[in-house]
């Protein structure tokens, strides 16, 4: 039986830890500040306080949902001690030891995965479909935006605690909402919310092969929503969390299309499939779409957006 560390037990901790008790056998060990946890401790769930008395127990797979500030340094501890790593989002909140983690991890032939759960949401995915089959022709731009409330995240906590609200742990908006982030942008705090970290981020972006991208990004809006917006020589595509279904307006048929509405979406099922690719990933030792090299690039582009908006000017990014 394989042992699985979990590393923080905070609200996504305690998803992942929901979703391994209920579709897998698997032993559990939680590493968290939290005096709380008492009741969790079974037969194969050991709660203990630090990441050296966590090794003890020989874990095979580490999944680090810490502050996102400690991310790294934490993932570096663990790499040493040759655990497979389930990184969440975004991978860190500076560049600070990240070529140390990917050398480790190389060496050591690691499967590694920075959170996506994206990825995994069946509109998404289709849209991803759609785009490989080029059935929108050239593309020419996109347009993303997501709006919410940061006290609605987690309406049982306050969320003044929570790291996303915290600069100095690695939270704001830019670093907490990864999915739909590129580069170029302004960002700073505008709201009335309780919080050190950024609240708004609005970016622009061209990539070298020409597409024009904007994305914006807020934690102050009610209700939360969702969008992506494509423009191809071919039509416009377009999705929300509203209606949750993907529409095309071919241009030569002047109306919209509905291409795909998933049967049935529960919003855990992106976390589920995405915990599923990961482990089988690890069992397989096949890499991952988003390892720690993937990552890394995605953090490349949150520091150039914080750092394009410092200097007010476009930032360059190079792979």
């Amino acid at each position: 039986m394989k042992t699985i560390l979990i590393v923080g037990f905070g609200s996504i901790g305690k998803r992942h830890f929901k979703n391994i008790l209920n579709n897998y056998k698997m032993k559990i060990v939680i590493c968290t500040k939290r005096k709380d946890l008492g009741r969790l401790i079974g037969k194969n769930i050991l709660v203990v306080d630090s990441i050296s008395k966590a090794l003890i127990h020989k874990p095979n797979i580490a999944l680090i949902s810490n502050e996102t500030s400690f991310h790294v340094k934490t993932a570096i501890r663990l790499a040493k001690a040759e655990l497979d790593l389930f990184v969440e989002k975004p991978l860190s909140s500076s560049s600070n030891g990240l070529k140390e983690l990917e050398k480790i991890v190389n060496e050591n032939h690691l499967v590694s995965l920075v959170g996506c759960d994206h990825r995994f949401h069946p509109c998404l995915k289709k849209i991803k479909e759609i785009l490989d089959k080029k059935k929108l022709g050239r593309i020419f731009s996109v347009q993303v935006e997501s709006s919410s409330l940061l006290p609605d995240w987690h309406p049982y906590e306050d969320y003044r605690k929570g790291y996303s609200a915290k600069k100095e742990l690695g939270g704001g908006i830019a670093t907490t909402m990864t999915h739909e982030l590129d580069f170029f942008s302004i960002t700073k705090k505008v709201s009335d919310l309780d919080i050190t970290a950024d609240d708004i981020s609005t970016m622009n972006m061209i990539f070298e092969n020409g597409i024009i991208g904007e994305v914006h990004l807020d934690f102050f809006a009610r209700p939360q929503f969702k969008s992506c917006k494509i423009r191809g020589a071919k039509g416009t595509l377009y999705w929300n969390t509203d209606s949750n279904d993907v529409k095309i307006f071919y241009n030569n048929q002047k109306k919209w299309k509905m291409v795909f509405k998933p049967k049935k979406f529960e919003r855990n099922q992106m976390f589920v499939k995405e915990l599923d690719y990961f482990l089988k990933c690890v069992k397989n030792k096949n890499k991952t779409f988003n390892d720690i090299t993937e990552g890394k690039k995605t953090l490349q582009v949150i520091l150039g957006a914080k750092k394009s908006s410092q200097f007010k000017k476009m930032i360059r990014l190079r792979y």
